[in-house]
């Protein structure tokens, strides 16, 4: 499990290292275009059940900390789906599609 670092008080945030490298890029994307937007995910039954939702701006601190040393592959399907749901002010975290064979 990879780990988003947030905020001045550095919260704690766990996601799965894969979809922490997509998120990456798709957060850093964003602020480098000074673009804020929300991010949601639902919380795994283990810890409880729900939504999170936090808002994501160039002026808040942020880290990426993976538990793997070497990158992920990146789902280019995926990356666009995120980064289009970022540009309509939400980014909801969906599950991995099949990555499309044409855009290897």
């Amino acid at each position: 499990m990879g780990t988003l670092i947030y905020g001045p008080s550095a919260t704690e945030i766990e996601f799965d290292d894969r979809l922490l490298a997509h998120l990456r890029i798709v957060i850093v994307t964003k602020i480098r275009n000074r673009e804020p937007f929300s991010l949601s995910w639902s919380i795994d039954t283990s810890r409880g059940s729900g939504r999170e939702t936090l808002w994501v701006h160039p002026s808040i601190p942020m880290r990426f900390r993976f538990d793997d040393a070497r990158p992920v592959p990146i789902n280019r399907t995926w990356l666009q789906d995120l980064l289009s749901r970022a540009n309509a002010g939400d980014l909801t975290v969906t599950p991995e599609p099949a990555p499309d064979p044409s855009a290897a």
